[in-house]
């Protein structure tokens, strides 16, 4: 059965730091790209991090060194550490995959998703 269900997600103020976690199940990395993405109240969604089946990672510019993207060995987890946060950051984060080829990622657009996890920073 596949899943991908993110947690860890909450409040904070800025300068502060959250760990998302993703429960991932049924996306097998040498078929799939897995990452995370972001959507605001205005509906916009933003591909903010990537990770291919060799542990090659990809951001978008704006979270660019404050954002920490990484699997535990059995790619059954994904993790999302967010350093530094603004309030622009706040946003309802999706785990996610985009079927690949050889597992590798070519961008930050996913195709399957689960639900988010919300995450509010105050200023």
């Amino acid at each position: 059965q596949r899943k991908l269900v993110a947690s860890g997600g909450g409040s904070v103020q800025a300068g502060g730091s959250l760990r998302l976690s993703c429960v991932v199940s049924g996306y097998p990395t040498n078929d799939y790209c897995l990452g995370w993405f972001r959507e605001t109240p205005g509906n916009k969604r933003e591909g903010i991090a990537a990770i291919d089946n060799q542990g090659n990672e990809n951001y978008e510019a704006s979270v660019r060194g404050r954002f920490i993207i990484s699997t535990d060995n059995a790619k059954r987890n994904l993790f999302l550490q967010m350093n530094s946060l603004k309030p622009e950051d706040s946003a309802m984060y999706h785990c996610a995959a985009a079927r690949t080829t050889g597992g590798y990622c070519y961008g930050l657009e996913f195709d399957y998703s689960g639900q988010g996890t919300q995450v509010t920073v105050s200023s």
